[in-house]
């Protein structure tokens, strides 16, 4: 190595390479680290060095050469590279590595734009220095490299033209939790802020991308999902493509449901015309989706949903399908197809499904959500009727061709649409459930738009977070975790601006929220239980029994001091039924675990007193925002103990949470013999879960004769899912190679020193781009 090179420092000037200050840095962020060298992360930084070097390329090219030495036999260089990380970032943001002082750091960002100005004329100098005094910086070092490059790319506040950055991760905590509780009255916020603080920097609270991007900037738009329902009318559908285009670019994750279209061929002006059916709408729609980059943070995507018994469905089912031409696919969309009892009843008889116009046949649509007797009912009185136009088709074909696109494009989602109606905190008959959000876990109230400024339509907004259970020792925690999430998430609807007065008057009404869980898989192996041999089923059962019951109760108590949301009478908690009153008691015969808390009691509270939110759980994806937290996604166990995630800011690895201890507990997704014990997992959460759950199904081809997954597995799997209750299923996962191998030199080298490497190709962010996941 030549010591006498010379180098760039950021202020043009030029100066003799100081081997002695780069070895000074990577010790002290080696510091208590277990199984690191500095030596080796120097001599792999050091064959890169170069004459003229810059100091910023010098650290970055360290701090790539500690990302690179990041395997299951040294996990801790994840933590090793986010400390380098750390250093560098400040030094980009500050021009040193001490942070300023709060005040004067907000002071400066207000000035300069990049902050609500809101936040100097709420607190004063006083409060800001007393959370400065608060704040611990060195929880940054907690941070994994892979959460250091996510925060970097889509979170912290910057100049993504130039790339600039303006702040680091604690003050991201600290103003977020005094930005949401600014209007909590004074002798109580700062208590309030400290510990939202506290739960959110320590990783109990998982926040989402909108919060985490958005709060403590100008930009008011926080609800990660957003469903828009089109009727089927023209203005309708212009009046919900200018809605997809609004909530697009703000960073939200979109739900469609575009049921009502009539198919092709209906008349229209009373047979002036023949209607062009749906393909043109939905590409329309498709069209809205990708206009908008939102912000930087992510682009623009959408699920779509539609009924299984539309006339159009043979179609429609194919629009993802690479075969076929540009004219008759909208392949960058992705869709939910809607389900109810009366569908599978035709499949399991070897019957046949009549196919309708939703424009034919008054009554069937809205039935089919709000009413299964109902639906039954007009479902045959249309078929017999000769004079509505129909289509029959055998069940079982058209089964098989929702499950045939499903396993060949990944992305053909399921929505029971009954089970959303029957088990939910509405009254199917005042506010049915129609559909679901872009990663299937949000399921809410919807009305057509009748035109763009219409007041009387819902759009449904779904405020997210997530608590970590890897993070939590005693189920008794999420009493005040509970508190702290909902009292933040609250705030924030009052906080955010709307730009759609269909959002705000759903909003306002509801005042609907989605907690759900990060981390789940490590929260198994430390608790020595798996996904696929039901050991696990008690746990669940009592871990999100205390997560529903404390997030009601916090509710209940919010309700009590500030009243209950105004369309409380639109729930079924209004009633005083509790989930734990219209699950599927076929969930009974896999687990007989008893109820430990007293919902008697909750229940005579929320009849009393009311809730002041609809809806308090949802199980989403976090593919982004469970890397922050250094943790497992969601409730899926992971592909490997190691995982490769390749992004636009390059190819990130992340080792399992106390690999070193866990790694002989840990059940990885390709090991699970079957879905059935996941499913039964889901359908033990779904027992509490308000909302719904962003569950995956999961096929290994090599494990079947020729390499293909029988038909008549997929369809057992499908109704083992409806049988349990189960409402939604997202994504469906076929291993075909690429998530074991990749070509990247990075995967390949990581696949040759680890069996349990997964190398997942993401697009840029959550949900495929959507902002639901968090």
């Amino acid at each position: 190595m030549n010591n006498n090179l010379y180098v760039t420092k950021r202020n043009g000037e030029k100066e003799a390479i100081d081997l002695d200050k780069i070895h000074k840095v990577i010790t002290w962020a080696a510091k208590d680290l277990n199984n690191v060298s500095v030596s080796q992360v120097e001599i792999k930084a050091h064959i890169q060095f170069y004459e003229g070097i810059s100091t910023e390329v010098i650290h970055e090219t360290i701090i790539k050469s500690a990302a690179d030495l990041i395997s299951t036999d040294a996990p801790d260089y994840q933590y090793l590279a986010a400390r380098l990380a750390i250093f560098h970032l400040r030094k980009k943001a500050y021009g040193q590595f001490e942070p300023p002082k709060l005040y004067e750091h907000v002071q400066k960002m207000v000035d300069a734009g990049k902050y609500d100005a809101h936040i100097l004329e709420d607190y004063s100098k006083a409060e800001l220095d007393e959370l400065d005094d608060y704040i611990d910086h060195w929880r940054d070092m907690h941070f994994s490299y892979a959460a250091v490059k996510q925060l970097e790319g889509k979170y912290l506040v910057q100049n993504r033209v130039t790339g600039e950055i303006y702040e680091s991760a604690q003050f991201l905590y600290i103003l977020v939790a005094a930005c949401l509780f600014a209007n909590y009255p004074k002798d109580s916020r700062l208590d309030y802020v400290k510990r939202f603080y506290d739960a959110a920097s320590q990783f109990k609270i998982s926040l989402p991308t909108p919060i985490m991007s958005g709060v403590r900037t100008p930009t008011r738009q926080f609800s990660s999902c957003v469903l828009i329902e089109t009727g089927d009318s023209l203005d309708s559908i212009n009046a919900t493509a200018s809605a997809i285009v609004k909530y697009v670019s703000q960073r939200a994750g979109i739900g469609i449901n575009a049921g009502r279209i009539r198919a092709l061929g209906s008349p229209i002006r009373g047979g002036e015309a023949f209607h062009t059916g749906c393909l043109p709408f939905y590409k329309y729609f498709q069209t809205a989706v990708k206009s908008c980059s939102q912000g930087g943070v992510r682009g623009g995507a959408a699920t779509l949903f539609y009924p299984l018994w539309h006339l159009e469905v043979e179609s429609l089912l194919v629009l993802k399908n690479n075969r076929g031409v540009e004219e008759n696919r909208v392949r960058h969309l992705d869709y939910g197809v809607q389900f109810n009892k009366l569908m599978y009843q035709r499949m399991i008889k070897d019957q046949h499904i009549t196919l309708f116009s939703p424009s034919d046949v008054p009554g069937l649509y809205d039935a089919f959500f709000a009413d299964q007797d109902e639906f039954e009912q007009l479902y045959v009185k249309y078929e017999n009727d000769p004079s509505i136009r129909k289509k029959q088709i055998k069940a079982m074909e058209l089964f098989s061709l929702f499950m045939q696109e499903r396993a060949s494009t990944g992305r053909i989602y399921l929505q029971n649409v009954d089970h959303c109606n029957t088990h939910s905190p509405f009254n199917p008959k005042l506010a049915p459930v129609r559909q679901s959000n872009l990663c299937l876990e949000i399921a809410l109230p919807t009305k057509p738009l009748e035109h763009v400024n219409d007041e009387n339509g819902e759009i449904a907004l779904c405020t997210l977070s997530a608590f970590n259970l890897g993070a939590i020792e005693s189920l008794d925690e999420f009493e005040e975790l509970s508190d702290l999430a909902v009292r933040a998430l609250d705030c924030l609807l009052d906080y955010q601006d709307y730009p759609v007065p269909a959002a705000l008057n759903a909003t306002e009404g509801r005042r609907t929220l989605g907690i759900g869980v990060i981390n789940f898989a490590y929260y198994l192996a430390k608790n020595g239980v798996k996904y696929s041999d039901h050991s696990a089923n008690g746990l669940v059962h009592r871990t999100f029994e205390a997560m529903q019951y404390y997030l009601l109760k916090a509710s209940n108590n919010l309700a009590k001091e500030k009243g209950a949301c105004p369309k409380f009478n639109e729930t079924t908690y209004s009633q005083g039924l509790m989930p734990v009153d219209t699950y599927r008691k076929e969930l009974d015969a896999i687990c007989d675990e008893p109820l430990h808390y007293d919902w008697d009691a909750l229940r005579e509270d929320i009849v009393k007193y009311g809730l002041r939110n609809s809806t308090l759980s949802a199980l989403m994806p976090s593919e982004t925002s469970s890397q922050i937290s250094n943790a497992t996604n969601g409730i899926e166990p992971p592909r490997g103990h190691i995982s490769i995630k390749s992004s636009k800011d390059g190819v990130l690895k992340q080792v399992v949470p106390e690999y070193e201890r866990l790694k002989d507990q840990y059940e990885l997704l390709w090991d699970i013999p079957s879905n059935d014990g996941y499913l039964q997992l889901v359908g033990i959460m779904q027992k509490f879960i308000d909302q719904t759950i962003s569950a995956n199904t999961s096929y290994d081809p090599s494990k079947y004769e020729g390499g293909k997954v029988p038909m008549k597995l997929l369809l057992k799997d499908l109704l083992t899912t409806y049988k349990l209750g189960v409402k939604t299923l997202y994504y469906h996962n076929t291993r075909d190679g690429a998530a074991d191998s990749s070509n990247s030199d990075v995967a390949k080298d990581e696949a040759k020193t680890s069996q349990a490497t997964e190398v997942v190709m993401a697009e840029d962010d959550d949900c495929a781009g959507g902002a639901c996941k968090i």
